[in-house]
């Protein structure tokens, strides 16, 4: 079988790829779980071609050879297709930091798997093509210039899904302490609890400047390897150019930690918006500086703090950069900005994996609050008007603010921001791994 031009749609196959989210190929009716065969054999196929290319991953792409390594197997989107047909996909890097987002299909069983297709599907989070079912039930490769929104990433007016948030524990050799982030019901997503399943007790604070909840727990040698699983029933709307009167706007002119006031982002901020009357045009005007400016890309030490100075010096990183630097310059010329973060949902399958936190920002204009999703308009151009004023509904907000303060706390400090856990054992900060899954609901009242 050829998959270059159409994939046929058997019982078994549901390929969902979407053009501005990392979401990827899963199974309609199989577990959404790694599968550690594919695992191994992709990760066996890109070493045997590292070896024969010198210590490269080699391969073609816009009459050039691309010399590259292994970053990650995305593990939560590895899928068995049919029998003997799988999917997996791949981030390898460039040395000089160009993150390349690889597609391959697999054939074959355990241990003899054979690589039939690979396929670049993004170029530092930019979509090359997203994948459309026919009528027939096959799928084909759609250039990203003639997608629609909900190809994109989009899910418009509301959405409901439940949403899942897995931790699981590393080795603790003394006492513990974990924050986790515990959703709110806001005007535009309602947030039901419908279990929590721990090994220990938690309880709930509250920090006091934005009204974040959170879990705590204190955990012990013999929660090692452990797992912590939240299940949330999420209702989200669209989110639009809104009012808010609970709070007073110069609040979020003050400075952050990692998103300080400075000369360099005053000079900056005071050039891109010179001639700009009226404080939209000037918003405007910093979101496509920021569009122009950064690339998106995970890539060497330092991205993805939401450090505003790394941002403007660097001029990489992921959303928490984007963001933070543009509400760095946003502050600096007198427009209020502020910091929220989340995950986004995938708009074209129903259930499965979700890859990582996203995060996103909102300035104040004319009395009222604008939604903004630049790392998003960034690697959609065809969206980056849309994404100035508005938030999908497939999404949910775990916290917003940064340096967050609660009690007891961490002994590092504020917290920087909440998507993952926050987690020290004897003081110190150590790692969780952490999975978000989901799955829609068949219909979306809200």
């Amino acid at each position: 079988m050829h998959w270059n031009n159409s994939i046929t749609a058997v019982t078994l196959i549901c390929i969902l790829l979407t053009g501005c989210n990392t979401e990827k190929v899963l199974s309609e009716h199989m577990p959404n779980v790694v599968t550690a065969d594919i695992q191994a054999g992709i990760e066996k196929h890109i070493e045997e071609q590292t070896k024969l290319g010198d210590g490269y991953f080699k391969i073609p792409f816009e009459n050039q050879e691309l010399h590259l390594k292994l970053v990650r197997v995305h593990t939560e989107y590895l899928a068995n297709l049919a029998p003997q047909k799988h999917f997996a996909c791949v981030d390898l890097a460039s040395s000089d930091g160009h993150v390349y987002d690889v597609d391959f299909f697999l054939t074959g069983n355990s241990g003899r798997m054979t690589v039939t297709e690979t396929t670049i599907h993004k170029t530092n989070g930019q979509p090359l093509y997203v994948w459309k079912r026919k009528e027939d039930k096959t799928w084909y490769r759609l250039p990203v210039d003639k997608a629609t929104p909900d190809l994109l990433g989009v899910v418009k007016e509301q959405d409901w899904f439940d949403f899942f948030y897995r931790v699981t524990l590393p080795e603790i050799n003394d006492r513990g302490h974990i924050w986790i982030p515990l959703p709110g019901t806001d005007q535009f997503q309602s947030i039901e609890l419908k279990y929590i399943e721990a090994p220990v007790d938690q309880q709930i604070l509250e920090d006091k400047k934005y009204g974040n909840k959170m879990f705590f727990m204190v955990l012990n040698p013999e929660n090692s390897g452990e797992t912590i699983e939240i299940c949330y029933r999420v209702k989200r709307r669209e989110k639009g150019v809104y009012e808010d009167n609970t709070v007073d706007p110069q609040k979020y002119l003050r400075p952050n930690r990692l998103v300080p006031l400075n000369q360099e982002f005053s000079k900056i901020a005071k050039e891109v918006v010179a001639g700009k009357l009226g404080s939209l045009a000037r918003a405007r005007a910093l979101y496509d500086h920021t569009i122009d400016r950064m690339r998106y890309m995970k890539y060497g030490d330092g991205w993805g703090k939401g450090d505003a100075v790394y941002a403007c010096d660097i001029r990489t990183g992921n959303c928490t950069d984007f963001h933070s630097y543009f509400i760095a310059l946003s502050r600096a010329v007198g427009i209020p900005a502020r910091f929220a973060i989340g995950a986004s949902i995938p708009s074209e399958r129903d259930e499965g994996g979700i890859d990582g936190y996203h995060c996103w920002a909102e300035f104040y204009s004319n009395g009222k609050w604008w939604p903004t999703d630049i790392s998003e308009g960034d690697k959609c151009s065809a969206l980056s008007t849309y994404y100035f004023g508005h938030h999908p509904a497939n999404r949910v907000e775990f916290s917003h603010g940064r340096d967050l303060v609660v009690e007891p706390g961490p002994a590092s400090g504020p917290i920087n921001f909440l998507a993952y856990p926050v987690l020290e054992i004897s003081g110190e900060t150590a790692k969780a791994d952490v999975k978000f899954f989901f799955n829609r609901l068949p219909s979306r009242p809200l």
